[in-house]
């Protein structure tokens, strides 16, 4: 007789299973058993983490979702690739790298720029791939032997020739336009690197005298120091406070230099006074304003956050704040100075330093995005890639409809260079990042594996990575690299706040590994996933998971009891019972995995664990098993055989879910054949798959 331990311990099972995994082999497609070689391929690309981060709550969420997916087609027979890899991190893994040598006593400077790029692989040999082994701890079954890193040589060239074909139709051009700019980094920044921070400031109103008149014109800005580059006073066609204006002329103080009042229609009427200033070099929605209406550039902060020349003597030279404490004292002297408030609003700073953003006008290289951006659009308008749930499509199709000229370059030492001669800039992280779901693939793996199937990723970076993968996809392969794009929860702090290391609200997920196991952990995550709102965390989703290891535990020893000594075995196939408890049991059984594998198809995931769950703990282990324990009951062949025949199908079904319990268990099971339960057949995998619609 077949014999489990009394208790289930994690840390003495998960570890040894996961090497089993591994020495299986069966986490690479090529070793997969026949079934699966002569399947469709169903391909999964794991977002690239940086290679200067460690595992987050989002990043276990993330991973337990396409850990499903992946185990789940593995067992349906599907030839199953999930590709790791890592991102070079362009300004994160410089800026980690200068902290670890200003440590050190010197500094990228001091080293030189070939020295210094020496440095960062030192650094991501040693700490590059850690956040690659706790995916494993986690129990991430990726085909760890195609694991790519964005700086490999064969993945530079694919960017570089990605460049190329760009620029050879004219496509990517160099020009000056408003970026987002780190004074302390020295380099434009993307969106995603601008964090917000909402502060109380102060919004001062600012009369500028109308030429020839005893009128003026009063603006409210929050930047009094940038208004020595304005061009002009906007405000809105139809705000009858300003028609007679338009086209007037006023004198901007301090400068006295003459500007125009223009009429444009993204500007709110409700803010302020309805009128604006209008800075084109340092300020995006202005430098739209001043192209439509043909407006010249003053720039008048530098790359070094100081006041230029063309600021005037007196300001040349100042640091911003000191220019605007001096511009509110010349204003108040003039008598130009109207009133103060006290106003709320967002903060822009580097994401990777703190430093305050400067936007300012820069001379930067492009990629031209209207002819792009339109294919993308009706990549998901056509339904060929759809978003779960759909309501983030809005999200994606909105941004495209506003899109600029994306911004490629960054002044950085660490990074894809610019692949042409004379320049020394290196490429946007996100460029190269773009090509991740082809320029992985190598050799007759692109023609097998690409398109992929499922991109599992966070609601942040749909913008700048999914919609940038999609047209990337289209340009180079021909069509798009995915059919179904997953947008994940966003887990919260249980106050509702994004959680943070800083503020102490953040949670370790390898910690709870540690405490609970990485089955209970995974469970906690999935468990809270229902219908893809936002989670605030709560450790007793964690407990609750351990409780039905343990309850899966038990009920396994159970069924083994009954068994005894006799020589019945697993079956795959359904029993054919005459007794009314056991025919139940079945038809139970069978309607359960129905449920669950559709809602794993339609991308619920929560929904089919809490499914399981119910019908495991309710139906099967308190109702069933507790009727079979019966002297009778429990000594029949029926009921042994539907018994475990049930065990084994929830086994299967529970296995995308806590895989470590379920393959530990399903090694105790008698079977006729020797096989891990990760390659193990899908209950019903006979019928037809249907993609999740």
């Amino acid at each position: 007789m077949t014999e489990i331990p009394k208790a289930y311990d994690p840390k003495a099972t998960e570890k040894d299973i996961y090497t089993r995994w591994l020495e299986s082999g069966f986490f690479n497609p090529d070793n997969l058993p026949e079934r699966n070689q002569s399947g469709e391929p169903f391909t999964i690309m794991l977002p690239p983490p940086n290679i200067t981060g460690s595992l987050h709550m989002g990043h276990a969420l993330n991973a337990a979702i396409q850990d499903i997916l992946i185990r789940k087609r593995r067992m349906e027979g599907y030839k199953t690739l999930w590709l790791p890899g890592t991102d070079h991190a362009g300004i994160a893994t410089q800026n980690v790298v200068e902290k670890k040598l200003r440590k050190d006593g010197t500094s990228r400077h001091e080293l030189g720029r070939e020295k210094f790029e020496e440095e960062i692989w030192k650094w991501k040999e040693e700490y590059g791939n850690i956040i690659l082994s706790q995916l494993k701890e986690l129990g991430a079954s990726c085909d760890w032997s195609r694991a790519r890193f964005t700086m490999d040589p064969d993945y530079q060239k694919e960017v570089a020739e990605a460049f190329m074909h760009y620029y050879n139709k004219g496509l990517i051009y160099q020009g000056e336009r408003v970026v987002n700019w780190c004074p302390r980094c020295a380099t434009s920044i993307s969106d995603l690197e601008v964090a917000r921070k909402e502060e109380q400031a102060t919004l001062y109103y600012i009369s500028y005298p109308i030429k020839d008149s005893e009128e003026s014109i009063t603006v409210a800005t929050v930047r009094p120091e940038t208004m020595l580059g304005d061009s002009a006073v906007a405000v809105h066609p139809s705000d009858e406070r300003y028609k007679a204006l338009v086209g007037k002329t006023v004198l901007l103080p301090i400068m006295n230099r003459e500007i125009p009042v223009v009429a444009d229609r993204v500007i709110e009427k409700e803010f302020g006074t309805g009128a604006v200033k209008v800075t084109p070099a340092h300020d995006m929605a202005d430098w739209d304003i001043g192209e439509r209406n043909k407006l010249p550039i003053h720039k008048i902060i530098d790359e070094r956050g100081r006041m230029t020349a063309e600021a005037g003597a007196d300001f040349e030279g100042l640091k911003v704040a000191e220019a605007r404490a001096k511009a509110i004292e010349q204003l108040t002297s003039l008598g130009r100075l109207v009133k103060t408030e006290l106003y709320t609003h967002q903060l822009a700073l580097c994401d990777r330093c703190g430093t305050v953003v400067e936007p300012l006008v820069s001379k930067q290289w492009f990629l031209k995005m209207k002819d792009l951006a339109a294919q993308a659009k009706e990549a998901v308008k056509s339904g060929r890639v759809k978003f779960y749930p759909e309501r983030w499509q809005k999200t994606y199709i909105d941004w495209l409809d506003n899109i600029r000229d994306w911004c490629i370059s960054r002044q950085l030492w660490w990074g894809h260079k610019i692949p042409l001669d004379g320049v020394d800039e290196v490429l946007d992280t996100w460029f190269s990042s773009a090509l991740w779901p082809f320029a992985t693939l190598k050799g007759k793996d692109r023609d097998v594996f690409y398109p992929g199937n499922v991109l599992s990723t966070a609601r942040d970076i749909i913008n700048l990575w999914v919609a940038r993968m999609i047209y990337s996809g289209q340009e180079y392969m021909g069509r798009e690299p995915f059919t179904d794009v997953i947008i994940h929860a966003t887990i919260l702090a249980k106050s509702g706040e994004r959680m943070s290391k800083s503020k102490g609200t953040g949670i370790d997920p390898l910690t709870l590994v540690s405490e609970f196991g990485a089955d209970a952990t995974r469970f906690g995550l999935i468990w809270q996933a229902m219908g893809g709102q936002d989670i605030r965390w709560a450790d007793e989703s964690v407990r609750a998971g351990r409780k039905l290891l343990n309850k899966i535990w038990n009920a396994s020893r159970l069924i083994l009891m009954c068994r005894g000594d006799k020589e019945i075995v697993l079956s795959d196939t359904a029993p054919s019972p005459t007794r009314a408890v056991n025919i139940a049991i079945v038809k139970r059984i069978n309607e359960i995995t129905a449920e669950v594998s559709n809602m794993i198809d339609a991308y619920d995931f929560g929904q089919a664990l809490h499914t399981l769950y119910d019908f495991f703990w309710h139906e099967f282990c308190d109702k069933y098993l507790e009727d079979i324990k019966s002297d009778e009951l429990s000594t029949l062949d029926e009921t042994t055989e539907t018994a475990l025949w049930a065990l084994g199908v929830q086994l299967k079904l529970f296995h995308p879910f806590i895989p470590f319990v379920t393959e530990h268990i399903w090694g105790q099971l008698p079977k006729r054949h020797d096989t891990l339960l990760i390659v193990a057949s899908w209950p019903n995998s006979q019928q037809q798959h249907t993609q999740a619609s």
